[in-house]
């Protein structure tokens, strides 16, 4: 009796765990003659609001399409762990939830075309991991995030047209070749179907690669329409992408001061790099195993320059290796790659301990090569060049050398160790006393408008020795800075400097007599923006200049034409005067005669000089002719 009721009991079960179709939704099993099969369900009902909850489970491809579904709410598909195939197609959705796929481990295809999508969840796509084909297109999609890019990886079909993209990111291609530097595989399988088409597309540098693809054949990136054209800018619109040309957009090149470079251990090195392109590309340093490297110095002296020094300060062998400098804008991306090697080794040379109820301390000097010797309680520094010492407790005092090139140096040792042990410290106080008059040759290389690189020979100091750099501006002692480091590295990085200044740098070793350490003054260059401004200056001063000269030779020439007309006006009035003076002649009747015919009527005679400035008023050449005798008045014609 009890194994019947199990087995109702069991009967019940399983008529409940059978799957039971959606009341707005059609439910289609295909099955196969092995009894296996997959389910699939199509909701079209136009009054359907929200996503069906009890879809059956084993579901393999849901469809939702023509319907008032306005959202998609979070893990509304959860239970659905078999569906390979989700379309929600035209319908109403503009909300999509960040976890509204939640735990579709094994979906293939996922359609959304044609809603009103503005804001997909692009983070979503972690969810789905076996996602090969993604159809947003017909939507409202205006940015796709750089976030995105690394979910698209895997991606075989992306179709983002007919949206309102205007632009994407400038490394939106960079994740497919031959942009991401793979090689190109004709294998049909690893083509990547893209569907840009429709969109409202703003040709600049963003979107240079693909312009540069649509001119392309033969790359696994196939683009569904060849023939899109610029929306924007002006001087573009309506162009084809096949036709555009964009300006100020020019792949980034980089170039190097060296490609490999040796070094001693424990020595200062400075590697720099150079880039150009348009727009302004970005340099960063990397290592060999793509840790960035942050103890760099970069700067830009004008548009499409970019230059940048990465120091490394007392090296070890964990340095040694290759350093890429990488640069990168808009328009692609290019590096550099610089080789260090490190080269040195270190040794010491201990003396077996012999007991002895009163020995003096002895010293041992051994040669090495010139590389750096980290400290070790045993072994302490001298000013010998090339060698290194070690402390000991002998028998009697003894020397041992090692190698001829050092017999003036040992010479000296020998003499010293004969001495008792505070004579001994006495040497070693007046040799370093004497330690600055080691440090050499300095002098500065590789100025820039802000740093600059002090170079010095440490000629008999050892190489860990430990040295100040103290450097200001000149004579302005109040605001010193200074740089720890050691008399082997040879060379030292000052930062922070002002451009076009004069600066005084001095090296102290420790111990050294004050106003002897040994001092360099140098100066700073000019940056472009100053030298840009003093330019200006100059060329707004000339302008000037040359205006209050021409003035000033103005007012001289009118000071001159002034001058000159005042003295020549005595003159001209005297030429006027006789140029201006009238002939007057008078005219008198002659005396009549008995003669029928006179033959002149007038007789002319001359007058005297003070008769010439008398007027004619009376005389015209319309007053009447009349006969006077010889005692009547002359009348005078002008």
């Amino acid at each position: 009796m009890r194994r019947l009721l199990y087995v109702h009991v069991f009967l019940c079960c399983l008529s409940m765990a059978h799957p039971f179709c959606p009341s707005q939704c059609t439910c289609v099993f295909h099955g196969r003659t092995d009894g296996a099969g997959t389910r699939s369900v199509v909701c079209n009902d136009p009054d359907m609001s929200d996503i069906p909850v009890n879809v059956p489970v084993d579901t393999i491809k849901l469809r939702i399409e023509k319907t008032m579904v306005r959202r998609i709410p979070t893990e509304a598909f959860y239970y659905l762990v078999d569906l390979r195939y989700l379309w929600i197609t035209y319908n109403s959705i503009s909300s999509v939830d960040s976890a509204s796929f939640y735990n579709l481990k094994v979906l293939h295809e996922l359609r959304l075309d044609g809603n009103t999508i503005s804001i997909f969840p692009w983070e979503s796509l972690k969810e789905m991991p076996s996602l090969k084909t993604l159809d947003l297109h017909n939507n409202k999609i205006t940015h796709v995030p750089t976030e995105a890019l690394p979910y698209l990886l895997n991606i075989t079909y992306l179709d983002l047209s007919s949206n309102k993209l205007a632009t994407l990111p400038s490394d939106f291609m960079d994740i497919w070749p031959p942009f991401n530097g793979a090689p190109i595989s004709t294998n049909a399988s690893q083509k990547v179907l893209l569907g840009l088409q429709d969109n409202p597309w703003f040709c600049d540098c963003k979107i240079s690669k693909l312009i540069e693809l649509s001119k392309m054949s033969g790359t696994p990136v196939v683009l569904m329409d060849l023939y899109m054209a610029c929306s924007a800018p002006e001087n573009l619109a309506g162009v084809l992408f096949q036709r555009a040309e964009i300006d100020n957009c020019v792949k980034p090149s980089v170039m190097t001061s060296a490609t490999k470079i040796t070094s001693d251990l424990g020595s200062n090195v400075i590697l720099r790099c150079d880039t150009t392109g348009f727009p302004t590309p970005t340099l960063y340093w990397a290592k060999s195993d793509g840790s960035l490297v942050d103890n760099t110095v970069q700067e830009s002296p004008g548009d499409g320059i970019r230059w940048s020094i990465m120091s490394l300060h007392g090296i070890l062998f964990k340095d040694a290796g290759n350093y890429s400098c990488k640069a990168k804008n808009d328009a692609g991306n290019a590096e550099a790659t610089i080789s260090l090697l490190v080269a040195g080794a270190t040794s010491t040379a201990v003396l077996p301990l012999k007991p002895n109820k009163t020995e003096p301390t002895s010293q041992s000097t051994t040669f090495t090569p010139p590389t750096y010797t980290p400290n070790s309680p045993t072994v302490t520094s001298t000013v010998l060049p090339r060698t290194s010492t070690t402390s000991a407790v002998a028998k009697k005092p003894k020397t041992t050398t090692s190698n001829s090139l050092l017999k003036g140096s040992i010479k000296q040792a020998k003499s010293q160790q004969r001495a008792d042990g505070r004579k001994l410290a006495a040497d070693e106080t007046s040799k370093k006393s004497d330690a600055s008059k080691s440090v050499k040759d300095l002098k500065i290389v590789e100025e820039t408008s802000d740093t600059a690189v002090l170079l010095w020979t440490a000629d008999g100091l050892p190489d860990d020795a430990p040295l100040t750099i103290v450097y200001s501006p000149y004579d302005e002692d109040d605001i010193k800075r200074t740089v720890e480091t050691n008399a082997g590295s040879g060379k030292v990085l000052l930062d922070g400097l002002s451009s076009g200044m004069r600066y005084s740098v001095c090296l102290v070793a420790k111990g050294s007599a004050a106003g002897k350490d040994p001092c360099i003054d140098f100066y700073t260059l000019v940056s472009v923006e100053d030298g840009g401004q003093s330019q200006f200056f100059i060329i707004i001063s000339g302008i000037a200049c040359a205006l209050v000269l021409s003035l000033i030779a103005l007012l001289l020439y009118k000071i001159l034409a002034l001058y000159c007309k005042g003295h020549s006006t005595d003159l001209d009035q005297e030429e006027l005067e006789k140029d201006s003076y009238v002939k007057f002649e008078t005219i008198s009747m002659k005396q009549r005669t008995l003669n029928s015919r006179p033959t002149e009527l007038w007789a002319r005679r001359a007058t005297h000089e003070s008769e010439r400035m008398l007027l004619c008023s009376r005389s015209s050449i319309d007053s009447q002719m009349t006969y006077k005798s010889d005692s009547s008045r002359s009348e005078y014609l002008c």
